[in-house]
């Protein structure tokens, strides 16, 4: 009510002042200030309400601590995060550093073994889980600094949220573990404990930490996340919301951590060897476990693109928008690109005739899938290439980030990295070296995170400039967030002759940062009687 009366003060008081006449300031007095959304206090009373029910029955009359309970913070100091944090976010961090360093080094001077590779596979998937939740950090701090509210899109508690310091936390922390454990597995001939038995504790404490019951380390964080793969592995049965589809996107640049889990599984189940103590580099030559030959493990790759298909078809159940079936049909292409490869694996290991017609149809569909995938990224996902993107060229109209490198850089890292497997499949068909299949595929699995992480800043920033959908939230929201000293600021800048800036004046003037923010207009809202109806309505409210 303040700021929309402050509002019109201030801009009648500029007309009055540049007009020279004091018409401005009798139709305030007139039409604003008797207005229902200036005299009407019924939600000062609400609040007086709420502060006196929350003081006098959850704190016990303590005003103070009751209003720090219902003070929702700033987007810029969501949760603060205590100097304690900051030195473990450090000390973490080293140590990961430097273990990294000893495992390098013991590796190549310890390791003995006719085959690596279960090793490798088995430890992959956490080193991808460390590298994601590092990255999620600093993609949370550059939002919180350009003033993207991921808080309000993930519909978050604005009260107990994960800064980017705790993501750092617990990252620099499983990446210690995840080096200990990989220590104990080298160094496993001098403990005398077999290697087998480290990545079952590694992994077993990392699920305990995820479904601790007890309320500690991030309990609602974690009771979050819980709650959101729940939803995402149950998406037909309810609607989807923005958090659900964006953390099913994540676990398809995650596959590998699945079927490096799906392997693991298997590996322990028909392929490990309890009576030897270095049983993760025995020769596994009549292994099955790394095959499409049984079958499970190409399910296992298409659970991630299954899971958007399915939300997809749901949220075109619910809204009816063609593009959702357009989207769906983009992750369906995942289930031809696994099937003709599981086929062209098999075949060519039994030198079945037809191996030349499957891999030739795996390389189609695989080139299809990239090409659909890149152009709904920068299209739809990330907004760009606006045909009134004005001066930024191949972008948008709106941008929030400072530089417009940051996005010609992403597009360029985008087409470079969807198209990756290409080198992968070179060299894999060509066999120009053994285990070229493992080597590539371990290499470009932590390339796969990073371009998620990349597409994850601007995926957000165009949510963020759209912020109107069935399925997003509805409030609107700041391009950056604002302080005390930033509104005192704009009040003195719309008391000064030359403080705001007449865009009709100039047209070719314009912000780079310029977003909108615009609501759609409902249909009730098209209707004058139905205005009109709601205006007397509250302003007998106000008289009675």
């Amino acid at each position: 009510q303040n700021l929309n009366f402050t509002g019109f003060r201030k801009i009648l008081k500029k007309h009055d002042k540049n007009l020279e006449t004091a018409r401005g300031a009798e139709w305030r007095v007139a039409e604003v200030e008797v207005a229902p959304f200036y005299t009407c206090k019924k939600i000062n009373q609400l609040i007086s309400e709420t502060e006196e029910v929350v003081t006098n029955e959850l704190e016990d009359g303590d005003r103070q601590k009751a209003m720090k309970r219902l003070r929702v913070p700033p987007l810029g100091a969501a949760q603060p995060v205590p100097a304690w944090t900051t030195f473990r976010v450090g000390l973490f961090c080293g140590l990961f550093i430097a273990l990294n360093v000893t495992v390098i080094l013991s590796g190549v001077a310890f390791i003995e073994g006719p085959n690596v590779w279960p090793l490798v596979r088995i430890y992959r998937g956490g080193f991808l889980l460390i590298e994601f939740l590092f990255l999620l950090g600093i993609n949370t701090y550059g939002w919180r600094q350009a003033g993207v509210n991921h808080v309000l899109i993930f519909e978050l508690n604005p009260r107990s949220n994960l800064s980017h310091q705790h993501l750092f936390e617990i990252a620099g922390f499983l990446g210690v573990l995840w080096c200990l454990s990989l220590l104990a597995c080298i160094y496993g001939k001098f403990t005398y404990i077999p290697m087998q038995v480290n990545p079952l504790i590694l992994y077993g404490f990392m699920l305990l930490f995820l479904i601790n019951p007890t309320k500690t380390l991030y309990y609602k964080s974690r009771f979050w996340l819980l709650k959101l793969l729940f939803r995402v592995f149950t998406a037909p049965f309810h609607k989807v919301g923005f958090a659900d589809f964006w953390l099913a996107d994540q676990l398809n640049s995650l596959v590998v951590i699945l079927m490096d889990l799906e392997y693991m599984i298997c590996f322990y189940s028909f392929e490990v060897q309890w009576e030897d103590n270095a049983g993760l580099l025995a020769n596994t030559d009549n292994q099955i476990c790394y095959s499409y030959s049984y079958g499970v493990r190409a399910v296992v790759q298409c659970i991630p693109a299954w899971l958007r298909f399915i939300q997809c078809l749901r949220r075109y159940r619910d809204n009816k928008r063609a593009f959702h079936l357009v989207n769906a049909g983009k992750y369906s292409t995942t289930f031809f690109v696994v099937t003709f490869a599981a086929l062209y694996s098999t075949h060519k290991a039994k030198n079945h005739s037809d191996t030349q017609v499957f891999f030739y149809l795996w390389i189609i569909f695989y080139f299809i899938s990239s090409c659909y995938t890149l152009i709904w990224d920068l299209k739809m996902d990330w907004g760009l290439f606006d045909k009134n993107a004005g001066e930024n060229t191949f972008l948008r109209e709106g941008i929030v980030y400072p530089q417009k490198a940051y996005y010609y850089c992403a597009i360029v890292e985008d087409v470079i990295l969807r198209f990756a497997w290409t080198i992968q499949i070179s060299l894999t068909s060509m066999q120009i070296f053994p285990y070229a299949g493992d080597i590539i595929s371990t290499v470009f699995a932590p390339l796969e995170v990073f371009r998620r992480f990349v597409w994850n800043f601007f995926r957000l920033e165009n949510e963020h400039l759209n912020n109107c959908g069935e399925f997003r939230a509805v409030r609107d929201i700041s391009v950056a967030p604002l302080n005390a000293d930033d509104l005192t600021l704009l009040d003195q800048m719309m008391d000064q002759e030359d403080g705001v800036r007449n865009r009709r004046k100039n047209k070719q003037w314009k912000r780079s940062q310029s977003v909108s923010l615009r609501r759609p207009r409902l249909a009730s809202q098209s209707k004058a009687s139905d205005t009109k109806v709601l205006i007397e309505d509250l302003a007998n409210e106000v008289n009675t």
